[in-house]
């Protein structure tokens, strides 16, 4: 039997220490966590404090000597990205030139130049260079409750209209408010976010996004400008919809909710027990309503479908592109960056 793949994350912050290490404790099976890195010593040990907690053998780099080291490690199969959204690609891109296999986090991109750019570049190193993966995380896409709902969908017959209601809670009490880069990030918590909402959207659906007009504003001061979206959508089936977000709200709602001839589906974020998860509702014509719960698992299924993949240094072929997961890449960061699109233009409506 093969040795696992030895990996590394780069990142040492609040995501790396409360899911990537954990969720990665539980497929330790699967893996081997040979290094940990970040910009700065002291970052980069304390994240490794925690990780040795079921990685014992995990090693501590930093700085761009530490960087570089990860990079000239043959022995490293794959790399989790997990940095500031700024600075994401460009590392990534190092880490595909040297061989290596890349799962980074959203956002993508900044921008759509940027990722366009990158994604040429991209595949000059896999005619060069073999085809190193590069996966771009987005956990929503691997839910139960997303993947259940996906199934779901024939029972409701045609789509009439389509809903997806985000009221966050986005403030002093949650451990992202400070993040600094988030506020830096052109587009702030609407865009790194809102990554997540379209995803879920797009997973329930099974289609894309044609046209988007939205109206955007900006009221809690202590957020970056926009926090408040509503927009229209219209669906490649001719459906049409709408996404509306409120970054922070003192009563905090979750909902995608698919209207149809023959009955209604709804996700909605809750609680059950004290574990956080999606309740799906499949209401039927007759006014009866079936539903399930499904705990969060994504995270943990996102790394695992990686591990496995740069096991087998095979990509899984889930939608006709070269990236692992690229489906994300090219259509679901496009749809949010057409919404962010309209909330630099403010209120300017775009189809």
């Amino acid at each position: 039997m093969a040795a696992p793949p030895q990996i590394a994350i780069l990142g040492a912050g609040i995501f790396v220490k409360t899911q990537y290490i954990p969720r990665l404790s539980e497929i330790s099976n699967l893996l081997c966590l040979k290094y940990i890195w970040s910009r700065s010593e002291e970052s980069a040990r304390g994240a490794v404090e925690i990780a040795k907690q079921h990685f014992p053998g995990v090693k501590c780099k930093w700085g761009d000597q530490g960087l570089n080291d990860i990079i000239l490690d043959a022995s490293v199969l794959g790399v989790a990205v997990v940095l500031a959204g700024q600075a994401q690609v460009d590392i990534s891109l190092e880490l595909l030139k040297a061989g290596k296999h890349v799962i980074q986090e959203k956002p993508a991109a900044a921008s759509t130049p940027e990722i366009e750019t990158a994604l040429a570049s991209y595949n000059f190193i896999c005619t060069s260079s073999g085809q190193p993966i590069w996966a771009v995380a987005e956990n929503y896409r691997f839910e139960p409750a997303f993947l259940e709902s996906k199934k779901l969908m024939a029972d409701v017959g045609d789509m009439m209209n389509v809903q997806v209601i985000i009221e966050g809670s986005m403030n002093g009490s949650n451990p992202y408010f400070s993040s600094s880069w988030r506020r830096n990030f052109e587009g702030g918590f609407i865009l790194d976010m809102g990554v997540h909402f379209i995803a879920g959207l797009r997973m329930m659906v099974g289609c894309e996004v044609t046209s988007v007009s939205a109206i955007t504003s900006h009221v809690d001061a202590t957020l970056p400008p926009p926090d408040i979206i509503s927009s229209n959508f219209m669906l490649e089936n001719g459906c049409s919809g709408v996404f509306v977000m409120v970054v922070s709200s003192s009563s905090p709602k979750i909902i995608w909710r698919v209207v149809g001839t023959k009955g209604t589906l709804q996700v909605e974020r809750g609680k059950d027990n004290g574990k956080h998860g999606y309740l799906v509702s499949l209401y039927s014509p007759d006014g009866q309503c079936k539903s399930t719960f499904y705990s969060f698992s994504g995270v943990t299924e996102e790394l695992k479908a990686f591990i496995q993949d740069i096991s087998q240094a095979i990509v899984k072929v889930i939608c006709p592109i070269h990236v692992c997961f690229g489906c994300f890449i090219f259509h679901s960061s496009t749809c949010i960056l057409l919404f962010l699109l309209l909330s630099r233009m403010f209120g300017i409506n775009v189809s």
